[in-house]
């Protein structure tokens, strides 16, 4: 069991509190470079600091450098939760990472070739079908910088994410109220909510929350069910990598080299932007998985109860982080 397993850990509840307070001192450091960067472009052109805004500040520096600077905090970050995990649980990654006896990196690729594919080929189609709302963005020598900074550091902020929200804080959470609704709920309004500074969100409005909060929702299920972090990871990736390079627009979080500018000017979250991808899409990717994978007893798996195993069926980690 994913969540039980972290009973075999150092899982005091103050460590939790701990470790998350360390994670968001690590991702502060890892963003005082684009801070810096950003308040010295801004003091070039003339431009008040309090005028700027999120969106203001995105558009402040050269699109490699800014994704660069940008993602640099979300690697911090992940150091950090490693590290935490490491030191402060006496977790390894692949405990983190799963319930398996090691990590199947067969799950992360199928469903990263999949999604990619997939994402891939409905921007393809959309383009196909609106050509008048995209133009051909598309440079080599920026592109090809794009390139090496997405393939390094987009699968470092997205494993970020996953680590701390659906592994992290789901174990976290998970063990302290010894349920797995709880923590799945929790994390996925987090993870939703600290979208809300996006710019998506003030082009779209609130609405897009229902895709940010459905989204965690969608990948907390995808670890529960199968008993780790393997396919969120993959999903994660692939979908923020492929739009990282395919498609970008003025008023999105990935400002890019990318190889198409969306020039449409959408002003709400509709049926395409929200309801679609979560009611629709992400269903169906779940009904794949759960035949390709053999998920059953879907009530218990999201709805059960998280019980320590009997002592004698692991060793007690001590706070003094020796084992009996």
């Amino acid at each position: 069991m994913y969540i039980a397993q972290a009973f075999n850990v150092l899982h005091d509840w103050w460590r939790y509190l701990v470790g998350l307070i360390i994670v968001i001192i690590g991702v502060v450091i890892g963003q005082i470079p684009f801070t810096i960067a950003v308040f010295y472009k801004a003091f070039q052109n003339g431009e008040k600091l309090q005028d700027l805004d999120e969106s203001k500040m995105l558009s402040l520096l050269e699109p490699n450098l800014n994704l660069f600077l940008m993602l640099l905090s979300f690697a911090v970050g992940l150091v950090a939760v490693l590290f935490v995990a490491k030191f402060l649980h006496n977790q390894s990654i692949k405990h983190l990472t799963t319930s398996r006896p090691k990590i199947d990196w067969n799950r992360f690729w199928f469903v990263f070739i999949f999604w990619g594919a997939l994402s891939s080929g409905l921007v393809l189609l959309d383009y196909m079908l609106s050509p008048e709302d995209y133009v051909l963005n598309f440079k080599l020598v920026p592109f090809l910088i794009l390139f090496i900074i997405a393939v390094i550091l987009v699968p470092l902020q997205t494993s970020f994410e996953e680590y701390l929200f659906r592994g992290y804080l789901m174990q976290g959470i998970g063990v302290l109220v010894k349920n797995k609704w709880v923590p799945l709920i929790i994390t996925s309004l987090i993870f939703g909510s600290l979208h809300i500074a996006n710019p998506e969100v003030e082009k779209l409005g609130y609405g897009i929350m229902v895709y940010y909060i459905g989204t965690g929702l969608f990948l907390g299920i995808m670890t529960l069910m199968d008993e780790g972090l393997e396919l969120a990871l993959g999903f994660h990736a692939a979908n923020n990598l492929f739009t990282a390079l395919l498609v970008t627009a003025d008023w999105t979080a990935f400002q890019t080299h990318s190889v198409f500018k969306d020039l449409s000017d959408p002003t709400s979250a509709g049926f395409i932007d929200v309801f679609m991808p979560v009611f629709v899409v992400f269903p169906i990717i779940l009904f794949i998985l759960s035949k390709k994978y053999g998920w059953t007893n879907w009530k218990d798996k999201l709805f059960g109860r998280v019980e320590a195993p009997p002592v004698d069926d692991y060793k007690i980690l001590e706070d003094t982080g020796s084992q009996e």
